[in-house]
């Protein structure tokens, strides 16, 4: 009996592994927005850190967290980094490439609770009227352990409603800071 329990283990194992291993090797998750405020605006807002916190979803989740920033704001290279509560963890973001006011991109690792290394991106497309199409995205790579995890929970699900939220405060900051400059 116990050596028919231990083959029927070993084969729920094997299969779950067969399934694990067919997942998708890349994830991304992306959102998008159209915020009546030029590119520059808009841009101007994510290409600075230290703005970061007035329509980061993630530093709503801690008013405590501790924040550090190297180097030249909006330039490669540019570092911020982040210890907070259990919500939101421990990080950096590094600037990988900048095209104002079209693009900005990012190295985004996390360090705990878990450790991985996504890329980040921030687009901005200029809309009839002086807006702006606002795009952010997220990519990665799924290792066995995280293939495993998205089957019970998909990045899309975990993180895509942390991205509506940012990019409704980003869209709410942006139109704030154009209805200034226009005065």
């Amino acid at each position: 009996m116990l050596a028919k329990a231990l083959i029927a283990i070993a084969v729920l194992l094997v299969l779950f592994s067969a399934v694990v291993a067919t997942r998708p090797s890349q994830f991304t998750v992306l959102r998008g927005t159209s915020i009546a405020a030029p590119p520059q605006v808009v841009y101007a807002q994510v290409a600075d850190f230290h703005k970061w916190p007035a329509w980061s979803p993630w530093a709503k989740l801690d008013p405590e967290m501790k924040m550090t920033f190297a180097g030249t704001d909006g330039s490669p290279g540019a570092t911020y980094e982040w210890t907070g509560n259990s919500k939101v963890g421990e990080g950096r973001m590094t600037v990988v490439n900048v095209r104002a006011p079209t693009l900005f991109a990012l190295k985004l690792e996390f360090l705990k609770p878990f450790e991985a290394t996504n890329d980040c991106t921030f687009t901005f497309v200029p809309t009839v009227g002086g807006g702006t199409q606002a795009t952010w995205a997220m990519s990665g790579h799924n290792g066995f352990l995280q293939k495993a995890f998205a089957m019970f929970m998909n990045m899309d699900k975990m993180v895509g409603g942390d991205f509506e939220r940012g990019l409704a405060s980003l869209k709410q900051v942006s139109e704030g800071e154009a209805k200034k400059a226009a005065h």
